[in-house]
């Protein structure tokens, strides 16, 4: 994928983080692009909004994304979000078949690809997607910090 078009995806993902981070969720944000590049679906945490513990930015880009393609599958698709996914929306990003995945900071708590349980890694995952972590790290990790910080 083009350059400008990963940093595009990410620079909306960020932007959903940060309307999450003003709604008092957790500041993290996603998208899905469909086959063609174009923006399928975006969304930021809604957990707290929703009383809804899988109201994760990931899980409502892929449901979003699948109502609108029609299928339980986002083949040759591609996920931006602005932080690790947990193992819940990894092994969800593995069952939609999702191609790419982009991700900004790492999570060390909770993160379910490069840390944890790395979900992808393991002999029970039907589908990894390729992995391009560090993608827009340092303002994904401003949001996340500047949230926490207030927070405490």
């Amino acid at each position: 994928m083009a350059p400008e078009r990963v940093e595009g995806h990410m620079l909306r993902a960020l932007q959903e983080a940060q309307a999450a981070a003003e709604r008092g969720e957790v500041p993290v944000g996603a998208v899905v692009a469909g086959p063609d590049g174009q923006l399928l679906a975006a969304a930021g945490n809604r957990t707290r909004e929703l009383s809804d513990p899988t109201a994760h930015a990931e899980m409502l880009v892929i449901r979003r994304a699948c109502a609108l393609l029609g299928s339980e599958r986002l083949i040759n698709c591609d996920l931006y979000v602005t932080l690790e996914p947990c193992p819940m929306c990894a092994a969800a990003i593995s069952f939609a078949r999702i191609r790419r995945l982009y991700y900004g900071a790492s999570d060390p708590k909770s993160g379910g690809v490069e840390q944890g349980p790395r979900v992808f890694n393991q002999p029970t995952c039907h589908h990894a997607p390729e992995l391009y972590p560090g993608i827009g790290e340092p303002e994904a990790a401003a949001i996340l910090k500047a949230f926490f910080a207030g927070r405490r």
